[in-house]
């Protein structure tokens, strides 16, 4: 007798786990990401997929600072942070005429909608000044990320 209430309960908190995963799973609009194959834009489309960026998210006082080659540099490694770097993985980048460098993480992919997302952070040294910027991006459907302001 003990032995089949003992396999009720038991049957009964499975039940009552698989309906509260299952409901997790199908109301939020939030839902983590696993990584996918990820297909890198051509090289002519660089520039556009680095424009949707707008200037990236440090702060545009200290950003401004930076060269061409250098800003390019920046953002390059906002983005391959954004579309290729797991969770705890920092992609760096230095000026090859300066000291200016700076390093870029992002944080678990997850989805809004249908559309991919990330939290990520740039920290940078500009002209002896250490400065850092936080933000989200979504990817849009032709590669590119868009910051959400």
């Amino acid at each position: 007798m003990v032995s089949t209430i003992t396999r009720f309960a038991g049957l009964g908190i499975v039940a009552l786990l698989s309906v509260a995963v299952a409901g997790c799973a199908g109301t939020g609009k939030v839902r983590p990401l696993s990584f996918a194959p990820i297909s890198t834009p051509k090289t002519s489309d660089s520039d556009s997929i680095l424009a949707a960026l707008h200037g990236g998210i440090l702060p545009q006082d200290a950003a401004s600072g930076l060269t061409g080659p250098d800003r390019m540099r920046a953002l390059e490694a906002e983005y391959q942070a954004l579309e290729k770097a797991p969770l705890g993985q920092v992609v760096a980048w230095k000026s090859q005429s300066s000291g200016t460098a700076g390093e870029v993480s992002a944080g678990t992919p997850y989805q809004v909608g249908q559309q991919n997302c990330r939290q990520y952070t740039h920290a940078a040294t500009i002209k002896g000044t250490p400065v850092k910027g936080q933000g989200a991006a979504c990817r849009n459907d032709d590669g590119s990320w868009t910051p959400l302001s």
